[in-house]
């Protein structure tokens, strides 16, 4: 290892490369300030003027969720736990084609900026404002995790405080995403998509030569039980098995490309269906090459530490600062690359916290304020007030993400909130595309049913330990050669191992854990999507028969793959776009009004 004897300080190269990335960034945001449109429409801001090509779409839906958690999240996960988390890529090829065939035509046809206007077609007003507020919940905290994990790879390398790290991310991608509207996301997005690649890809090289190819990375992982074969297992205590990263990754996958808020604004910025379904089907192997790509990485950094573990030596407290640290001890006598590498983590979290930035102040005007405060409101107006609700967001992910370090690893503590929200949000999109008997009363039993149960074995407690795999320090020079290889095998009390200590005290006895809180993580999304399917299926049927009068559903608010045998044969009522929409009680055959 070549540990460099400046405290992990930048070089002057490596500043200059990290300062043009933010450079870059809010010049992209000033450049669609005052080019095209000028942002001075919500059509604009938010959709781009609807004149997007599919490609940058593409990256776009991958930047915005698979950032720098997965290249922090990812390559630690395949350290610490070993490969069977890769299993999950097998279940973005089965569900995309169900995102792009099964849900995207109906929001398409929708047209309207909240994909929750559908809800309020479907079912009523409450139900879209119940489910805004569960994305606005999700997104915020899904925010606090992606500015707060760049602050580790930044605090490790360069010696920045976490506090300065997190506030250069939340502010720069506030800024550009401010001013330059969906434009300037997306175009953003594909450059920092570019540099996520080249850090990675940095790791991969680097490591793979140190090891004398990948033939060398790989015995060594297969040495340190890292190569895993496919674990079929059916047991949902166990944390990954097949099962858990097909069933449970289609789900997560649908709830992000499928119903999202975020995902299907940047669906709606091209013009036609065929070239938003193209989009989709582009991000996958983008998808599944940067996953693929940082899971090896993982490997490769295991390579590097086999013998002498960082966490055990306490060069770090947290296995998420596994990859910088690679970097600085492998590659940090070579000025411009430390740079690059952390402008890669550093675009991950602006991708990330620009779209959802945008995308929050678009369910905020929409779904909340556009129908009530700003009905009589002005186009000029409506979108200054969505420019400062993008700063108000961005500020608030600002304070979230100081609290992110109590949530524990990063990846798994990102997939707990996508499942525990997504699922149920996704179990309600599926009542109203896939079901003609779902009413407004059963379907918001459902959602909140689905949340709380969701949250409760989400994130109560106290959950089982994760066994951690084998680590060493046999390797260092100052390694306790009295230390025996069973004290180093370690239970972690959080998501992902953080503070390592060896003890000669007998272990604790066995705890009996509440069996909910020993469910995998990857269930919860399935679970949460379940429970409000049944309940909101069960509470419709019993709503039902004390009710009459129900209007029947209008083929256009289902899914094209609903069966044709079961659609209504009245097929009058159209979607429209969500101005053109008024919502009237539910009491006779028509429930919208055209104006």
């Amino acid at each position: 290892m070549n540990e460099r004897e400046d405290g992990n300080r930048f070089h002057v190269l490596d500043y200059v490369v990290f300062s043009a990335t933010l450079a870059i960034s809010a010049g992209i945001g000033i450049y669609f300030r005052f080019s095209g449109g000028k942002q001075r429409t919500n059509k604009e801001y938010l959709l781009g003027g609807q004149s997007m090509s599919a490609l940058p779409v593409a990256f776009s839906l991958m930047a915005s969720f698979m950032s720098s958690i997965t290249l922090l999240g990812v390559s630690s996960e395949n350290y610490m736990y070993g490969t069977q988390f890769v299993l999950i890529n097998i279940s973005y090829i089965i569900a995309t084609p169900l995102a792009a065939y099964g849900f995207l035509p109906v929001f398409f046809k929708l047209q309207a900026t909240s994909a929750y206007q559908y809800l309020e077609l479907r079912f009523s007003r409450p139900v879209r404002q119940a489910a805004s507020v569960a994305f606005i919940l999700q997104m915020t905290l899904y925010m606090g995790i992606v500015l707060y994990a760049p602050a580790l790879a930044l605090n490790a390398v360069t010696g920045l405080s976490k506090v300065g790290s997190i506030l250069a991310v939340g502010l720069v991608c506030t800024f550009y995403s401010t001013i330059g509207g969906m434009k300037a996301v997306l175009i953003a997005d594909v450059f920092q998509s570019l540099l996520m690649f080249s850090a990675v890809i940095c790791v991969a090289v680097k490591g793979s030569l140190d090891a004398g190819g990948v033939k060398g990375v790989l015995e060594i992982a297969d040495e340190g039980l890292r190569l895993q074969a496919p674990d079929f297992r059916i047991d949902p205590k166990i944390r990954h098995t097949v099962w858990t990263q097909v069933f449970g990754g289609i789900f997560t996958f649908l709830s992000l490309y499928g119903v999202n808020q975020a995902q299907i604004q940047r669906l709606l910025t091209v013009k036609s269906l065929k070239k938003s379904q193209a989009s989709l089907w582009l991000n996958w192997p983008i998808l599944t090459a940067l996953s693929l790509i940082t899971s090896y990485a993982g490997l490769s950094i295991y390579s590097e530490y086999a013998y002498c573990d960082p966490l055990l030596t306490k060069r770090i407290t947290n296995s998420d600062q596994l990859l910088p640290l690679f970097v600085v001890d492998t590659m940090g006598n070579l000025p411009g690359i430390p740079g690059l590498f952390v402008a890669g983590i550093f675009s991950g979290s602006l991708s990330t916290v620009s779209s959802a930035v945008n995308s929050l102040a678009a369910v905020t005007i929409e779904d909340f304020l556009k129908t009530t405060v700003l009905r009589n409101t002005s186009e000029k107006k409506i979108t200054l007030f969505t420019k400062l609700i993008a700063l108000l967001f961005g500020f608030i992910c600002l304070g979230v993400a100081f609290l992110a370090q109590f949530l524990g690893g990063i990846l798994q503590a990102s997939l707990t909130i996508f499942g525990v929200v997504g699922g149920p949000l996704l179990g309600l999109f599926t009542l109203g595309m896939f079901s003609t008997t779902a009413e407004s009363v059963g379907a918001l039993s459902g959602l909140f049913t689905g949340l709380a149960f969701a949250l409760w074995i989400g994130f109560g407690g106290p959950k089982p330990p994760i066994p951690v795999l084998p680590q060493s320090t046999d390797g260092c020079e100052a390694a306790n050669t009295t230390a025996s290889l069973l004290t180093k095998i370690y239970m972690s009390t959080s998501p992902l191992p953080t503070n390592y200590t060896e003890s000669t005290e007998s272990p604790v006895g066995p705890i009996d854990y509440f069996p909910l809180y020993e469910i995998s993580y990857m269930w919860y999304a399935p679970i949460g999507f379940a429970t409000t399917l049944i309940v909101g299926l069960c509470i419709s049927a019993i709503y039902r028969m004390t009710k009459s009068g129900i209007p029947d559903v209008s083929s256009n608010y289902l899914s094209p793959l609903y069966p044709k045998c079961y659609r209504p044969k009245d097929d009058s009522m159209s979607l429209v776009d969500a101005t053109e929409v008024q919502m009237v009680p539910k009491t006779s055959k028509t429930n919208i009004a055209i104006t």
